[in-house]
């Protein structure tokens, strides 16, 4: 009965230490880093060249920010446009909360693709599982590979570490998760 009583208390205690050392120890963070996160697709394939769209938000709100560098350069146009799997939308998306103009014509505007697995190429070797940051192809050696459509990037990784190409990138299918309803023609 005592030790029960003496752990409640010791666990009371040390609940309220940790609580007014998260609050006294609180670590502010950038609110445009934030909104950008929210606004980046958020499956970190690392197609940008950073780790993932935390690590892209941080630099494009490091840049934007009035101690870096003038909102207007190019610096900060070539991160905006750094996001392949985000394409021409999140470009736009992004230089509007950003306030800047930005050429988008170097940006290409394929749409979101996924791995396919072309089964008569596929040896088994396990080089694209390997190298897969999301786990998203199965397979095991000797065996054919296959991808899941839901857990994959589309971050290409697995294309070039395939020996015998039997990777490809094609666009997601259209299925009743992925249909859009295309817009109205303007009148």
């Amino acid at each position: 009965m005592i030790a029960i009583f003496s752990l409640t208390i010791l666990g009371a205690v040390l609940g309220i230490i940790l609580g007014i050392a998260n609050h006294l120890l609180k670590v502010e963070s950038d609110p445009l880093e934030e909104e950008l996160l929210a606004v980046l697709p958020g499956s970190n394939c690392g197609q940008c060249g950073f780790a993932g769209c935390s690590a892209a938000a941080a630099a494009i709100a490091t840049a934007a920010s009035p101690s870096c560098c003038s909102p207007d350069s190019t610096v900060l146009a070539r991160l905006v446009t750094c996001c392949p799997p985000g394409g021409k939308a999140l470009a736009a998306t992004l230089a509007a909360k950003l306030e800047i103009t930005i050429d988008l014509s170097g940006v290409a505007a394929s749409g979101p693709r996924i791995a396919i697995v072309a089964e008569e190429l596929c040896i088994g070797c396990c080089r694209c599982s390997k190298v897969c940051p999301t786990d998203a192809i199965l397979g095991a050696s000797r065996q054919i590979h296959n991808v899941l459509r839901e857990a994959c990037t589309g971050c290409e990784n697995c294309v070039d570490s395939c020996p015998t190409e039997a990777l490809v990138m094609r666009p997601v299918p259209i299925t009743l998760q992925h249909w859009v309803m295309p817009r109205p023609l303007a009148a």
